[in-house]
C-alpha cells in the first residue's frame, strides 16, 4: 500500500533492527501496554507478524511502514479484523525521528483505505492514550470521529490508562 510518501509492507525478518531502533524507546512506549522493548521482543514481534500474514482468513495486517525510495523501516501499522461484525481496529507507531512529518497519518490513510475499499469492511476504529494529543490529531487528521472514552481502559507501567475511542464509518469515508 502506497501513501504519498510513505509505503506500508509486510515485514522481513531482518527488519527487527529497524523495529527495536524505535521500540526500545521509552518515549515511543509511554502511552503502549508494551516496552520498551529488549531485542527479542523486538524480534518475536517481527516473526509474530510475519506467521500472521501466513494465516487464512487473516485476521491481522501487521505492516511496516517505509519510505519512499527507502527500504528502512520508520514504524509499524496494523489493521485487525473482526469478520463477524465487519469492523477493523487500526493502529501505528513511528520512530521519533519522524515524528511530525504525516506518517502516521499516511499510514493510518492506508489502512482505512485498504480496510474499507478490499476488505470491505463497515467500520473502522482506533483507540489512543487521552494523554497522547499527537496520536488524538491524526486520527481526526483521517476522518475518524471521537466516539467516546473509556475510562481506566489499559493498564500501563506506571498505572491505568483512559483510551479516546474514534470511528469512522464505510459511508462516512465516502463523503470525506
Amino acid at each position: 500500500m502506497k501513501g504519498k510518501n510513505v509505503y506500508l509492507r509486510e515485514f522481513k525478518i531482518d527488519d527487527w533492527h529497524d523495529v527495536h531502533a524505535y521500540a526500545s524507546l521509552e518515549r515511543v512506549c509511554r502511552y503502549q501496554t508494551w516496552g520498551p522493548n529488549n531485542e527479542k521482543n523486538s524480534q518475536n514481534y517481527v516473526k509474530q507478524a510475519i506467521a500472521d500474514a501466513r494465516k487464512c482468513p487473516r485476521t491481522r495486517f501487521a505492516f511496516a511502514i517505509a519510505l519512499k525510495n527507502r527500504e528502512r523501516v520508520v514504524g509499524a501499522a496494523e489493521l485487525v479484523i473482526d469478520s463477524a461484525n465487519s469492523s477493523g481496529a487500526i493502529g501505528y507507531i513511528v520512530h521519533p525521528d519522524y515524528w511530525g512529518q504525516g506518517v502516521a497519518t499516511e499510514a493510518a490513510t492506508c489502512l482505512i483505505d485498504d480496510g474499507f475499499n478490499r476488505l470491505k469492511l463497515h467500520r473502522i476504529w482506533a483507540t489512543c492514550d487521552s494523554r497522547n494529543i499527537a496520536s488524538a490529531k491524526v486520527l481526526k487528521k483521517v476522518g475518524m470521529q471521537q466516539e467516546g472514552r473509556l475510562r481506566d481502559h489499559l493498564r500501563l507501567s506506571d498505572g491505568w490508562r483512559d483510551s479516546f475511542v474514534f470511528g469512522l464509518l464505510e459511508d462516512e469515508r465516502s463523503r470525506l
